[in-house]
């Protein structure tokens, strides 16, 4: 895939980059695989705006994805790749030898008419999915179990990859993109294979307008309200938030405050937290 640069004919198109889906091979999707999602607006069950500056946004078919690759010793042909407006990542389209079809993640140079499979005895190619115990040290791989026969959470957006660290036991360590390293039971399922679509990070949206169609409202800052709006908001001018450190509308630390719960389980089982800082930057104090 590439990335489409257009010239500044207009405001809009002024640093407007854009993929050009030339990956893409079937434009529309299959219709025993999508189905309707009643999308919540940020709204509780009684209308209650409970999560901000969601709204709005272009009219989505969920995509039913395969993150169990359940189907083992099972050959599948790719026999598309298409788009799905649900995830950055680009999604390929399985038709089994029994007939049935399943969508899976498009994994970075896995091509319609390529062969995949699911189980012990599959090969060690892009696109097929293994317990952790069965795939070799230094291996990429993507859509990871948490908890066996659950289904792949981990390592699905556009570009993810993890790369298989050690085995002792009952567990596998996984060094993850994020940095952190952690040990997953040796049962999960992984797809080797890095996710596709891995220039996503490096498109520029070009306008507002363009987070609106992802269902993106307008995001203002605290220190601009009222001070019975936020607790960052009033003061003359441009004034500081008057505070120790940044905190939510509702008065708790945000911007690297840790709110991962001392006493979870799985703490345990992480070797290595993920990298510091935030994706804000430090000018993100007025939040």
């Amino acid at each position: 895939m590439g990335i489409r640069i257009y010239k500044p004919y207009t405001p809009s198109t002024r640093g407007l980059t854009v993929s050009d889906f030339s990956e893409i091979t079937k434009s529309e999707p299959e219709k025993s695989l999508t189905k309707h999602i009643h999308r919540a607006q940020g709204r509780n069950n009684r209308g209650v705006i409970t999560s901000r500056r969601r709204g709005g946004g272009h009219k989505r078919l969920y995509r039913m994805i395969d993150f169990k690759r359940n189907k083992v010793n099972m050959t599948a042909e790719v026999i598309a790749i298409e788009y799905d407006p649900n995830r950055n990542a680009r999604i390929a389209l399985l038709s089994y030898a029994d007939g049935e079809k399943r969508y899976i993640l498009h994994p970075k140079g896995l091509a319609v008419g390529a062969s995949v499979q699911s189980g012990e005895s599959s090969p060690l190619e892009v696109g097929n999915a293994l317990p952790l115990f069965c795939i070799p040290l230094g291996t990429i791989v993507h859509n990871v179990e948490m908890v066996p026969g659950k289904g792949g959470q981990l390592i699905r957006a556009a570009g993810g990859a993890a790369q298989i660290a050690a085995k002792e036991g009952n567990f596998v360590t996984l060094k993850l993109s994020s940095g952190e390293v952690r040990m997953i039971r040796r049962e999960c399922y992984a797809t080797i294979g890095q996710v596709g679509n891995t220039d996503q990070s490096n498109f520029t949206l070009g306008k507002a307008g363009r987070n609106r169609w992802k269902n993106r409202r307008p995001m203002v800052r605290g220190s601009a309200m009222n001070p019975v709006d936020h607790p960052h908001g009033g003061g003359e001018g441009c004034a500081p938030i008057g505070r120790p450190g940044p905190v939510t509308p509702w008065g708790k630390p945000t911007l690297g405050y840790k709110t991962r719960k001392k006493k979870k389980l799985s703490s345990s089982l992480i070797i290595r937290r993920r990298r510091k800082g935030s994706k804000r930057g430090k000018g993100g104090r007025n939040a």
